[in-house]
């Protein structure tokens, strides 16, 4: 290929890039982070500057798993032999993703961008190379994961929910109750997420933590700490009344 034109594939691939960045930032970014905006736990440029960092160290750490299933588990791409067509056509998809993205977020519907680009894949992957071309059985088990995160969302939502109310909201003393169960829901929910960067990432590796009774201890001491330094800044919160729910939510806001 004539290194002028890969040049300008390349840097045309790399604005393509960009544009969808800025549509899952309009659209996705914003789908995750709207409810902690809408209850006025942070405000909305709290939501930008924490949504910046995270996905950041969310695509750097984790984003491999998901390429891997994208660039070669969606489309076959031994069935498209010629090299140029499979990199226009990826590059097609991204653009025609970032578009209907952009087109969602326009009339305010809240989408998700991995649906979007697999959509578009499946597209080229049946002009390019026909039926056998695209990998149905992995697209039945992305699609099954489609139907089932709503379900388990939903799920958890509703336990955790459920605990909050019993444990805080119903005890004569909210205010108390809250800085006792709030430090744990903060221990619990860092142990998950330190584990899951370990086991799931190649952070562990890096760290040389591939052992996962050693992971699982770490991530619960790491969960205690944090649990302890939450429970220490809560400690000066003083209730305004007995049944004081704005102190409640104020708390829940610091965490």
């Amino acid at each position: 290929m004539d290194p002028i034109l890969l040049l300008l594939i390349i840097g045309g691939a790399g604005a393509i890039g960009f544009y969808m960045a800025w549509n899952i930032g309009a659209n996705d970014v914003a789908n995750s982070m709207a409810t902690a905006v809408g209850a006025r736990a942070i405000t909305f440029r709290q939501a930008v500057l924490i949504a910046g960092i995270l996905n950041f160290i969310g695509a750097v750490f984790v984003g491999s798993h998901v390429t891997q299933t994208i660039k070669g588990n969606i489309v076959y791409p031994d069935t498209i032999p010629d090299p140029h067509t499979l990199l226009l056509g990826f590059i097609a998809s991204l653009l025609a993703a970032s578009i209907f993205v952009m087109l969602s977020t326009w009339k305010e519907m809240p989408v998700s961008t991995t649906h979007s680009v697999i959509g578009a894949l499946i597209g080229f992957g049946l002009m390019a190379g026909g039926i056998s071309s695209v990998n149905w059985i992995k697209l039945g088990e992305v699609a099954s994961s489609w139907l089932l995160s709503p379900i388990a969302g939903a799920l958890i939502a509703f336990i955790v929910f459920k605990v909050i109310v019993k444990s805080i909201f119903e005890k004569k003393d909210p205010v108390n109750a809250a800085k006792l169960v709030g430090p744990g829901i903060i221990g619990v929910t860092a142990f998950m997420i330190v584990s899951s960067l370990f086991l799931k990432t190649n952070l562990g590796e890096m760290l040389g933590l591939t052992d996962l009774d050693i992971v699982l201890i770490l991530s619960g001491l790491i969960g205690i700490v944090i649990a302890a330094a939450s429970a220490i800044m809560l400690r000066e919160i003083k209730a305004k009344s007995y049944h004081d729910y704005d102190t409640v939510e104020r708390i829940f806001r610091r965490l």
